[in-house]
């Protein structure tokens, strides 16, 4: 019988790759994954358990908040604030950066975590997913975190990774060493190598966006839609469009696949939709390492410098070559 290849396991081989490291990140990644494992069973159970609908409050996004929401992002805290291996947190449902409580110690790990991504599909029982991001601190150690060591570009990520809460529950995550997936086993509750070294496509046959807001785009992003949507067998023309409107779900799709997904900015957001730190960063992280391309239509979305703590950003994302060719159509490359 092979091997069954544990995510404790794997990150622990990983670990003896580097002489000098200490187990810490092992630990922050199995407080990561008990906290999965928490949602996962709230998630699935929603419906019996009477958690489904809004809480009846707005998140600084302004986004009405699910009950789900409100619990995912509660178990994320509770899970990783008393290790000692963090020094500061940041949630997309919180406005300001969450200090350690005083009465646990600080670490040298640094978390950005979207608790409940997909939410406002909860209640039509679609898949939904919780995304998050560690960084090494740059304040001095020993002390609280500060919004510094929140705001570091993405290609100073340590880690990155999703869980995707559908049909089965799936971690999959990057140090930098390649991308692995991991299916939760609910029969002994471990989460085990179910894809590993995951590549995406260099071309896919996938678009995903949400075409209502076609109107709001620019001429070049509208041209580009046009485009893949021609009959043209020698570029492999026309595309799908596959688009479920739950991020995890469409770019987990999509890294398996290939494809690309958009969202890009418009009229009525500017500045794009997607928050940077929490999705943008470490997605980008994700399918670079699966060689892949993540990109804001002109700028490689890892070298984006964040300003602050919940900064907006337009992006594309997925297979190499589709996420080129937009960078073409939108700084005037390639025409129609």
């Amino acid at each position: 019988m092979p091997a069954i290849i544990t995510l404790t396991r794997h990150i622990i081989e990983e670990q003896r790759k580097h002489p000098h490291a200490t187990g810490e990140f092992t630990d922050l990644m199995n407080d990561v994954a008990f906290a999965a494992k928490l949602i996962s069973y709230h998630t699935n159970k929603a419906g019996l358990m009477g958690v489904l609908g809004e809480a009846g409050t707005t998140n600084v996004q302004g986004e009405k908040v699910k009950n789900l929401d409100v619990f995912a992002h509660e178990t994320m805290f509770k899970a990783l604030d008393h290790g000692g291996h963090l020094c500061v947190m940041a949630s997309e449902e919180e406005e300001n950066a969450m200090e350690i409580p005083e009465q646990f110690p600080v670490g040298k790990y640094v978390i950005l975590y979207d608790p409940l991504d997909g939410s406002s599909n909860i209640d039509a029982n679609v898949s939904v997913g919780t995304i998050f991001s560690i960084y090494r601190r740059v304040s001095p150690d020993g002390r609280p975190g500060t919004l510094e060591d929140l705001l570091q570009p993405g290609h100073r990520q340590i880690c990155a990774g999703y869980v995707v809460y559908g049909s089965s529950t799936m971690l999959v995550y990057t140090t930098g060493n390649g991308v692995h997936g991991f299916t939760l086993d609910p029969s002994y509750g471990e989460f085990v190598l179910s894809h590993p070294n995951i590549k995406t496509p260099k071309k896919g046959k996938i678009y995903s966006v949400n075409e209502s807001n076609f109107d709001y785009w620019d001429q070049p992003l509208k041209n580009y839609i046009s485009y893949v949507k021609q009959i043209d067998e020698a570029s492999g023309r026309p595309l799908n469009s596959r688009y479920i409107g739950s991020m995890v779900s469409d770019f987990h799709r999509n890294l398996l696949y290939g494809g690309v997904y958009l969202y890009p900015a418009n009229k009525q957001a500017p500045n794009g939709k997607l928050r940077l730190g929490y999705e943008a960063n470490p997605l980008a992280f994700i399918v670079e390492q699966a060689g892949g391309r993540a990109s804001d239509g002109k700028t490689r979305i890892l070298d984006i410098k964040p300003k602050e703590l919940h900064q907006r950003t337009p992006l594309f994302i997925g297979s190499e070559t589709d996420v080129k060719m937009i960078e073409e159509f939108i700084t005037g490359k390639k025409q129609q």
